[in-house]
């Protein structure tokens, strides 16, 4: 007897969020990122049961694989940023026009735009917000990436050798807790606010 997707675990409600149209199973163990240890258990299920009608339509957003994110960010010198990114961080360069250009952060697409500073008749740079988090003062906005532990360690040494100052020094927080994860900040020549975390257990980046 073929088992029915209606008696699978609850873990797919994570992965499907629409009925199928097609006979078939829309999840593959190759497709789905690392931190779903179930996804194998799962695959060979749908493998025993390749004419399933589908799955119902659930609230949860389908987690085939992960893209790469893109941001657009302002700088107030490219020269600066061509450093800093592709130098200190070891970003390679993209495309790139006399007011823009593309840097890979980790297979992510981020773009640093020119935007002069404004001059003395005018007020500086914004003031900076943060928010308390596990006591630290975080800078708001930030943005970064989640990596593995190692390319996390590799990084810190990078920037510490590079003279970079930390508004929040590599640290691990929430030690003990389920959102475990190493951390740090520090800032871009124009200013903005990056953060690069990694997690004692990825699959608990979303864990309450």
């Amino acid at each position: 007897m073929q088992p029915s997707h209606s008696s699978l675990p609850l873990y797919a409600n994570r992965l499907i969020s629409r009925r199928l149209t097609a006979p078939r199973c829309i999840i593959s163990l190759q497709s789905l990122p690392a931190p779903y240890p179930n996804a194998e258990a799962l695959c060979r299920a749908c493998k025993r049961a390749p004419n399933h009608p589908g799955f119902p339509p659930l609230r949860y957003p389908v987690l085939m694989s992960l893209r790469p994110f893109h941001i657009a960010f302002p700088v107030d010198d490219l020269a600066a940023a061509r450093h800093f990114y592709g130098n200190v961080l070891g970003c390679p360069e993209g495309r790139s026009a006399a007011h823009w250009v593309d840097f890979n952060l980790f297979g992510h697409q981020i773009v640093a735009h020119l935007k002069p500073r404004p001059d003395s008749s005018h007020a500086g740079r914004d003031t900076p917000h943060s928010s308390s988090v596990d006591n630290h003062d975080v800078p708001i906005p930030h943005f970064g990436v989640v990596l593995t532990q190692p390319d996390w360690e590799a990084l810190a040494d990078r920037v510490r050798a590079a003279g970079v100052h930390f508004i929040i020094e590599p640290y691990t927080r929430f030690k003990g807790e389920i959102g475990e994860q190493s951390t740090m900040f520090f800032l871009d020549p124009a200013g903005n606010a990056l953060e690069f975390k990694a997690f004692a257990d990825l699959s608990n980046m979303f864990a309450k």
